[in-house]
């Protein structure tokens, strides 16, 4: 069974950074496009950036462009979510999730969700 796991939450100043993990038991992300969504108190979940497995090519939402940084750590089998000049706007609980259709454009299909992580920015 797909069981995907987050890391790297917690509580950070306006301007800050963290790194999310996303790791994976019992099978190969390198195999899967995985992506990155988030969802705010009384909003809807909504995509941060993807990554693809077939060519790495990435995309990202607006929100996220210049200050996140989506990569594979192999080695580790995890995808990583990079995020800097946090604001608080950002706040929210973060997730990973295999993707049933490509990284491609600003809308994501998910199928694998993990439990998500907690992102806190203050301002």
């Amino acid at each position: 069974q797909v069981q995907l796991v987050e890391s790297g939450g917690g509580l950070v100043q306006t301007g800050g950074s963290l790194r999310l993990s996303c790791a994976a038991s019992k099978f190969t992300l390198d195999y899967y496009a995985i992506g990155w969504f988030r969802q705010a108190p009384g909003k809807e979940r909504e995509g941060v950036s993807c990554i693809s497995s077939s060519d790495g090519s990435t995309a990202y939402q607006d929100s996220a462009k210049g200050r996140f940084t989506i990569s594979r750590d192999t080695a580790k089998n995890t995808v990583d979510l990079q995020m800097n000049s946090l604001k608080p706007e950002d706040t929210a609980v973060y997730y990973c999730a295999t993707l049933s259709g490509p990284c491609r454009g600003r809308t994501w299909m998910a199928h694998y969700w993990g439990q998500g992580t907690q992102v806190t920015v203050s301002s």
